[in-house]
């Protein structure tokens, strides 16, 4: 930690800070901020910036308002898109109680929590998440900048510079990426970012969803990481490449084992295949999100792992069959309008468990799911994720591991914002109700 503040320190003057923008999220994943001149950051990493919770959705009641943010030091990073002179950085927080323990309804915190158990099992959990999304005109106006598809090389316009432009700002923040392309739908596009350990990652996948937003939003046009913004077309994902190491080993590889996947990574996937309809709520969490996870458009829904094969849920990736650090398993289902850090933290729990359980892998199935019909693919056990947000908070709600993983407060929260949510959408007359129905009925 000394090393971390002597280090902020000459960064700082280095940069001639003279704000810092302290950042959280809220249990729904959106990114909350407050500013402190620079002169206080010192005191920010002593003793912390108390604030208000009852304001933040899914926080306390406003007669336990009194939360402390915590800004970490390792966090530190210049916003690129603010002025150059008299910087603005961001940091990201933990927030505690005011008798500093850490707050439970934190989702940062609820992240540390679940790496601390993989840490007690000799594990670290690493995670490359692949997040796609879509630029607009304007969020009432989704009209397409291109009309490109999945890795188009199209004349230079718009959207390309303003790739150009993300790739570039993130990798200013020290954010690396591994690479980026136009994706299937029109407008399309993903900037995949490169492996870190999964509380690096979640910091920085939320420092790229406002990146992409921000560099846009200089440029007059609209980035969403809505899940499926437009009828008929391929929706937005977020397919997450996990794997577990101990030490320098990478825990998922063995180079005598079929596939060179070891029991370790054979007992993860088939925790995350028992689990995933329970946690789905979580790692898709919008009424929009089911709009996406349906067959036909690349999105999985069929309970299924194989090598390559993109039709099923859980993937191996086969670029570098044989590479031990290449090895890892790719979850397909998520979504990126996700919270990462309850999304990551479900996800590992679910393949600790698995391995906790000694859970058999089932085999796998190297065939398209998507032109089965409905009896083969029960002939062949295998099962599909809810279908709307409803079924998903009802699987949730009686789910044991996804209580523990996110703690009873988020736990309690986030399925309460969620039944909200549905009867909301529930409720709503819309546009297609109106025109199928009223001139009939």
């Amino acid at each position: 930690m000394a090393k971390s503040r002597e280090r902020l320190k000459k960064q700082l003057t280095d940069f001639d800070v003279k704000f810092v923008k302290l950042w959280f999220t809220d249990i729904q994943g959106f990114l909350k901020s407050f500013s402190i001149p620079v002169e206080e950051l010192d005191k920010a990493l002593e003793e912390g910036i108390g604030f208000d919770g009852s304001s933040i959705k899914g926080f306390t009641r406003i007669d336990e308002s009194d939360m402390v943010a915590v800004p970490d030091p390792n966090t530190f990073a210049i916003l690129p898109w603010r002025p150059r002179e008299r910087a603005v950085a961001r940091m990201f927080c933990d927030i505690f109680n005011p008798d500093g323990t850490p707050y439970e309804g934190d989702p940062r915190q609820v992240l540390k929590r679940n790496l601390k158990k993989a840490a007690d099992m000799g594990f670290t959990f690493n995670v490359g998440p692949e997040a796609e999304y879509f630029y607009f005109r304007s969020p009432q106006d989704p009209s397409p900048l291109d009309q490109g598809g999945y890795f188009d090389l199209i004349p230079r316009d718009e959207a390309v510079d303003l790739r150009r432009e993300t790739v570039l700002a993130l990798e200013e923040m020290g954010i690396y990426v591994e690479y980026s392309h136009h994706e299937v739908a029109p407008s399309q596009h993903e900037i995949d970012l490169r492996f870190q350990d999964a509380l690096t990652m979640a910091d920085q996948l939320m420092t790229y969803r406002i990146t992409v937003k921000e560099v846009a939003y200089m440029s007059g046009v609209y980035a969403t990481f809505m899940p499926k913004p437009l009828a008929g077309e391929n929706g937005s994902g977020m397919h997450v490449h996990q794997s577990l190491f101990k030490g320098e080993h990478n825990a998922f590889f063995d180079p005598n084992a079929e596939f060179f996947l070891s029991d370790v990574c054979k007992q993860y996937i088939a925790g995350i295949l028992k689990y995933v309809p329970e946690f789905t709520a979580v790692t898709n969490q919008w009424v929009n999100s089911y709009k996406r996870l349906v067959p036909g458009y690349e999105a999985p829904v069929y309970v299924s792992w194989a090598q390559r094969n993109r039709s099923n849920l859980v993937r191996i990736p086969m670029y570098k069959p044989g590479k031990e650090h290449a090895t890892r398993i790719e979850l397909r289902s998520p979504d990126p309008a996700c919270n990462p850090y309850l999304a990551f933290a479900v996800m590992l729990a679910a393949g600790l468990r698995g391995i906790e359980e000694k859970l058999e892998c089932p085999p796998p199935r190297e065939l398209d799911l998507f032109k089965l019909s409905q009896d083969e693919r029960n002939a062949l056990g295998i099962a599909s994720l809810p279908g709307s947000l409803s079924e998903a908070i009802t699987l949730c709600e009686g789910s044991s591991l996804v209580r523990e993983a996110l703690g009873e407060h988020v736990f309690t929260n986030f399925l309460q914002n969620k039944r909200i949510e549905w009867d909301r959408f529930r409720t709503h007359v819309t546009d297609f109700e109106i025109n199928e129905y009223l001139p009939l009925l």
